[in-house]
This record gives C-alpha cells, sequence and structure tokens, in this order.
C-alpha cells in the first residue's frame, strides 16, 4: 500500500486493521501444542482460543452484518467461555487457517463496500443499528488490538518472545542482565511509592 493511500481513511483503517493480524499469526509462531493451548492467566486466556474468538467475532461482523455468506463454522462448545478455548478435536492448524480465511474474506467486504456502507448487527438490537463499515472497522481492529495485548503478555511469559510485529519488534536491545536490572528497579520504585503512601497516611 502507497503512501497517498495509507493518508486516506479507508486506507488507514485497512492498513491497521491487516497489521494486527499480521501480528496475531506472529505471536504464535514456533509454539508447540501444549503452549498453544495452555492457559497463562487464573480466568484461563490462551493463545489458540484467542484467535478462535477473534475469528468468530470476525466472522460475525464482517459477515452477517454485511448479509455477506458465513465462511467459517465452529462447534458450539460445550461450558463457559467455549469461544475462548480450542477443544482436543479442534487441530491448532485449523482454528489458524479459519482465521486466516475469515480475514481473506472481511478484506474481499471491506474491499467492496464504501466506508458509509450500512449493515445491521443483530446482537446490538434495534438502539445499535444500523452501522457504517467504517464503525465495524474501528470496532472489529479495537478488538483485535486489545487480545493482542493479551498475546504480547501470555508469548512473554511461555518463552520470553516479546515485540509489536514481525520486523518491527519495537524492543530496546538489553541483554538478560540488563532485563534484569531493569524488573528490580521498577520493584525497587513500586515499593518504594507504595512506602511514601503508607507514611503519608
Amino acid at each position: 500500500m502507497d503512501i497517498a493511500t495509507m493518508n486516506t481513511t479507508k486506507g488507514a483503517l485497512i492498513r491497521y486493521y491487516n497489521v494486527a493480524h499480521e501480528a496475531v499469526l506472529w505471536k504464535l509462531d514456533g509454539l508447540s501444542e501444549y503452549d498453544l493451548r495452555r492457559p497463562m492467566t487464573p480466568t484461563g486466556t490462551n493463545l489458540l482460543g484467542l484467535v478462535k474468538h477473534l475469528a468468530m467475532v470476525e466472522a460475525g461482523y464482517f459477515g452477517v452484518t454485511f448479509a455477506r455468506p458465513d465462511v467459517v463454522s465452529f462447534p458450539e462448545g460445550e461450558g463457559t467461555n467455549a469461544d475462548m478455548y480450542a477443544t482436543v478435536d479442534e487441530s491448532s492448524a485449523d482454528i489458524i487457517a479459519s482465521f486466516q480465511e475469515v480475514w481473506t474474506t472481511a478484506q474481499a467486504t471491506i474491499d467492496e463496500l464504501n466506508l458509509d456502507s450500512e449493515g445491521h448487527v443483530p446482537w446490538w438490537g434495534e438502539a445499535g443499528n444500523p452501522v457504517t463499515l467504517a464503525r465495524i472497522m474501528v470496532h472489529v481492529t479495537t478488538e483485535i488490538y486489545r487480545h493482542l495485548g493479551h498475546m504480547d503478555i501470555a508469548r512473554e511469559t511461555i518463552d520470553g518472545a516479546t515485540g509489536m510485529r514481525d520486523g518491527a519488534e519495537n524492543m530496546p536491545e538489553l541483554g538478560d542482565q540488563d532485563w534484569l536490572a531493569y524488573r528490580e528497579k521498577l520493584e525497587s520504585i513500586a515499593a518504594e511509592a507504595q512506602n511514601r503512601t503508607n507514611d503519608e497516611r
């Protein structure tokens, strides 16, 4: 995408939307089935579950909302947060492929419609409708970046891998000892701030 296109409203929205997808896929690189699926927080946040969730969300917002055909379907699942984890019978390859397929189909919707094209989100009720393509692009892209933050923390916890996106890590070039010293510095600041708060009470 050239600079002139990126500087249009639609071009900018497309750029950040696509970069988000690329980063999601990058966060999965090189991980085992166990690490893709294992819960990394007390509420069960896991990398593959986040990808499944995003694919389902995006299929709805760019499919149903604009009367486009469904691209992928997932098992209904059972129990709490069924959209936030992959079952044993759901392969990681299939989940990732579905995420990519939904992305491709959404791109076609975006390409074919104008930003002011209207759609209807059934689960938002009449008070939230109609919607425009622009609003849905902002909504979905925000959702992806929110979960990318979760993926950042989960991936760093798994194997220490960090970075904003492939080829643009946006991280200081520090060694292990430097990062340890930095963390200890922040721990010291936090403790001192707490002590000051306690002294002021």
